[in-house]
Order: structure tokens, then sequence, then C-alpha cells
């Protein structure tokens, strides 16, 4: 079996509103995580695909007590980066993913000047990585767009989002641009029609429900042009500079071979890669525009959107894969929860303690779908395991679960670049723990390193290697040859 590249990307990833806290310190504005509330009596639920209503956010941010909004408080990242930074390079990371915060730096989005306290922090941050060897994979939007924006223009909605966005992205290229070489412009840019948000500023309960499904499509639609707008400027002010677009992969089976099965397993995944054709394709697929019409759907462009999005297209496809699922026109089907999404549950393969099925090979599938579907080069940015992990008598963290999880990916992610797929590196959700974008928990766990924090807040922020911890850093230390051999 073919090795990895020698300059392959072995890293992590984590998100700035699921990890910094600090929420209103140095100037910083509320984003709409910041109003994302826990429901403890539901550990299993989705509280953050939660849409809120304007009385629901006047509510959280008149609510002084935080431990009712976990991603206000993360895990101090923002206060402790230093000791984290460390540990990863501790790991072996050679990349980590990471994004800034929009609101850290221009308080509502709609000023002109950055807040000076959030440009030194991150000026520290990638000063601190570039010490260490790490090299930066910076994500401009990672579903925490200013509140704002949400409260006075319904977020992306708006076309004058656009401009707005523009002027943050084109300041983080001018103030890092000598530090950061990889970015990615809108996280699983595919969510804003699963949670509008979170991915969008959308405050759908402003809408009249007819019409929210078309709002979410406009509102894509302008963030379709403002990824081409900022990859027009990335490119012009700094032409060895790589930009990306970012698909949640949601690899969809049928769930057998009844032809009306494979006809809605395969209408899920041309839902899915709609958003990916765009960005890496250049132009709107002709399948997706007639379902739009179909539904009555009518996209309000201007002059020359069509043709920016041609001419801009993305460096790179990355994309996060957890799961699959199955598709059945059986209303009896069993559903199961997976990555923001109900899917059929697929009888071949085992779940997680949250539901989401495991399955290695669908990553080996994704991606040779993926490269051949674009030809250009992947980027596996999120990958990874959520569970409740148990502290032994003697302190220890065993985790063979996340081990057995993580070998059988990078196994199978071998296999396609040995096939051929063009890949350029591998950041794991997550190298430490954080709160859950999706269930709003510590206690759903993803890192090689243990932050003691549970579900309120409670606990000392120490952090703690894992037992997993060691067996990543022997597999990037050994480019993956540890596994390869074993296989």
């Amino acid at each position: 079996m073919r090795s990895f590249p020698e300059d392959f990307l072995w890293g992590g990833a984590i998100a700035a509103n699921q990890t910094e806290g600090a929420w209103n310190v140095d100037g910083r504005g509320a984003s709409v995580s910041d109003v994302a509330r826990l429901s403890p009596d539901a550990p299993h639920s989705h509280p953050g695909r939660h849409q809120p209503s304007l009385i629901e956010i006047e509510q959280a941010l008149a609510d002084a007590d935080d431990s009712h909004y976990p991603k206000r408080r993360g895990i101090d990242f923002y206060h402790r980066y230093a000791e984290d930074v460390a540990l990863f390079a501790e790991l072996g990371l050679k990349c980590l993913r990471v994004s800034i915060s929009w609101s850290r730096l221009f308080p509502t989005g709609a000023e002109t000047e950055p807040n000076p306290a959030g440009v030194a922090f991150y000026r520290r941050l990638f000063e601190l990585l570039d010490a260490h060897g790490i090299e930066p994979l910076v994500t401009l939007a990672h579903f925490d767009p200013p509140l704002a924006l949400a409260l006075d223009r319904n977020g992306w909605l708006d076309r004058s989002t656009i401009d707005l966005f523009v002027r943050f992205a084109t300041t983080c290229f001018d103030l890092y641009g000598d530090l950061v070489t990889w970015w990615l412009t809108f996280n699983e840019i595919d969510g804003i029609t699963r949670n509008p948000f979170a991915a969008g500023g959308i405050v759908i309960a402003t809408l009249p429900p007819e019409q929210v499904e078309a709002a979410t499509y406009q509102a894509a639609h302008h963030q379709f042009v403002a990824s081409a707008r900022v990859t027009r400027e990335l490119h012009r002010g700094r032409p060895d500079a790589r930009i990306g677009c970012m698909l949640t992969k949601l690899t969809t089976y049928p769930l057998t071979c009844r032809p009306q099965d494979v006809a809605a397993a395969q209408q899920k995944n041309l839902d899915n890669h709609f958003f990916a054709d765009v960005q890496a394709g250049g132009e709107y697929p002709r399948l997706k525009l007639r379902q739009l019409e179909q539904r009555g759907i009518s996209l309000v462009m201007e002059p020359g959107d069509l043709e920016l999005i041609r001419e801009h297209t993305a460096d790179f496809v990355s994309f996060s894969y957890y799961m699959s699922m199955a598709e059945s026109v059986d209303p009896e089907a069993e559903r199961t929860p997976g990555n923001t999404v109900l899917g059929v549950k697929n009888p071949y393969l085992p779940s997680s303690d949250w539901g989401w099925q495991i399955d290695p090979v669908g990553l080996r599938i994704s991606l040779i779908e993926l490269y051949d579907r674009y030809r250009k080069p992947l980027f596996v940015v999120e990958n990874g395991l959520g569970q409740d992990d148990t502290i032994q008598p003697d302190g220890s963290i065993g985790d063979p679960y996340r081990v057995d999880y993580f070998r059988a990916h990078i196994e199978e992610m071998a296999k396609a670049v040995d096939a051929g797929v063009d890949l350029l590196g591998y950041t794991v959700w997550a190298p430490i723990d954080m709160v859950s974008h999706g269930s709003l928990q510590m206690t759903k766990r993803y890192g090689f390193i243990h932050v003691d924090a549970d579900d309120l807040g409670r606990g000392t922020l120490n952090r703690t290697k894992k037992n997993s911890f060691d067996w990543y850093a022997d597999v990037i230390r050994s480019n993956g040859a540890s596994l390869l051999d074993r296989a």
C-alpha cells in the first residue's frame, strides 16, 4: 500500500465558537452561538439546531447565567491557547484548523475598523503556531455570524451582508496573510438549509413558513457570491495562498436495491453535493435549478453573479465526514441521528452512543466520489467520534474506541490515496474536548486531550492527555506508516 505524501498535513480541527469562550471580553460582540441554550433534560437532543424566535434571543441576552449557554464558555481557549498549542505541538500536529470569530474582530459585523484586542489575539495565536511549526488552516465563517447581523438584517438573507463579509475576510488576509497560507470560506456551507440561524444568521420565525426554504437558498446564493469575491481577493493579493470550500459529506446509501430506494438516495446525494458543485464547479447544476423551479423558488441574482462564481472557484474541496446514512421510501424505516441530519438506520453498521453510524469504508467511498466529481485536491477537515469518556481511579483515560475509530478511518483514507485521490491533509475533530456544536455538551467528547468541565461548565478546565494521545502522535510521527505496515 502506498504511503501518504511526505508533505501530508496531519492535524486537528477546532472552532472559535466551541472553544474560545470569553464571549463578552475585550470588545467581542455577541454571535449567534452565544444564544444557543443547552437542554440538559435531553442529553442526546440537538439544541444547537434550534431556530430561536426574537423573544428567545432577547431572553438569552438578558440571561446572566452562562451555564445555560455553553458556547459562551467554550473551554477558555481565549486565555489558555498557549497551553493548548504546546500540547498540540507535543501531539505532533503539522496543521491546526481554527476559525476566526467575526464578532471578535467586528463586534456587530458593520464596523469599518477591526477591534484591536481581537486583532492582537489571533496574531498571537498564529505566531505561536508558527513558532511550533504548525500550519494554520483558517475558516472564516464557522457557524457564528455576529448576532447584530441576524437582528438587523436577518443575516445572509440580506445581500448587504456580502460586502460586510468581504471586508472581514480581506481584513483577515491583510492582517494574517504572512502567517496563514490555507483558508476556508464557509464551514459546512450546506448547513444553511438545515440550520439557518447558526449557518446564516436567519431568524426564520420572522418569515412566513412557506418562505423559509426559499430564504435559505437565497442566503446560500449570497454566500456563494461572497465566497467567490473573497477567493478573487485572496488570489489577487496573495497568489501563493490557497482557499477552499467545505461540505458536510452526508454519504447516503439506498437501504435496499429497490429502485425507489436507489432514487431516494440519489436525490439526497445530489442535494448534498449541490453546494460544492457551485463552489468547486463554478455553476448551478441544471438539475438543482429545475428542482428549485418546481418548488416555486426563484433566486434573485444581480448581473455578474454567475460570472463571478464561474471564474473564482475553490482551489480545493474540503469536507467533514463522521458517518454515513441510508435512505428509503418506506415510511416505517427506522431513522437515526447523524451530523445535523436524520437518516435511515443502516443494519450493517454499528452506532455511537449518540446514534451516529460508524462507517470507515464510507470515508473511502466519499473521497473517491468527490475526487472523481471535482478533480480537485481534497482535504478531510473533520472526522471523529463523540463519546463520554471515563476517568479511571488512577487518573488515566482509556479510550480504545477512539483509537479503533480513527485507525479504521485512516486505513480507508490510505486506500483512497492509493487509488489515486489527491489528498492534502487530515485534521481530526478534535485534538481536544470542546463544546459539541449539535448537543451543546462537554460530555460528548471528541478529543485526545480531556478538559475537566461538565455540561454546565463546572470543573477546573485542567487538560489531561488520554491514552489515544500517544497513539495519534505515533501515527503522525510515522506519516501513517505505523498503521499501513500493520494493514
